[in-house]
């Protein structure tokens, strides 16, 4: 229990932090952390982000590993985040038309069984 509400207060405070910043307090690499922006931020635009847009620096891309490395990891996760945050939306939709219809269904079951008493 102490243990998860330890967790629940870094990650709190951890809040404020840039990811760029978080990822340099962990321990990578700032051409690690510089990558992982720039790819974040390309990965939401191919998920369909308005806001985010296309970053890379193909000379640092190619030369230099850590930028790479932070730039791939970063388009794929931020990507498949957005893609599953997108999924998750349809379901809560589509759920609510489900429920809905079934509710209406349910009334006119109910109404049917008390116009035949």
């Amino acid at each position: 229990m102490r243990r998860a509400v330890v967790l629940s207060v870094v990650m709190l405070l951890g809040g404020c932090e840039t990811t760029h910043e978080n990822l340099i307090a962990r321990g990578y690499p700032p051409a690690f952390a510089d990558g992982f922006d720039d790819g974040c931020s390309s990965g939401r635009q191919a998920a369909g982000v308005i806001t985010g847009q296309f970053r890379k620096d193909v000379p640092r891309y190619l030369k230099d590993a850590p930028y790479a490395e932070g730039w791939s990891d970063g388009f794929r996760q931020c990507q498949a985040m957005r893609e599953s945050e997108e999924r998750n939306a349809y379901r809560e939709r589509h759920w609510d038309e489900r429920e809905r219809a079934w509710q209406q269904q349910k009334d006119q079951d109910a109404a049917r069984a008390y116009r035949s008493q």
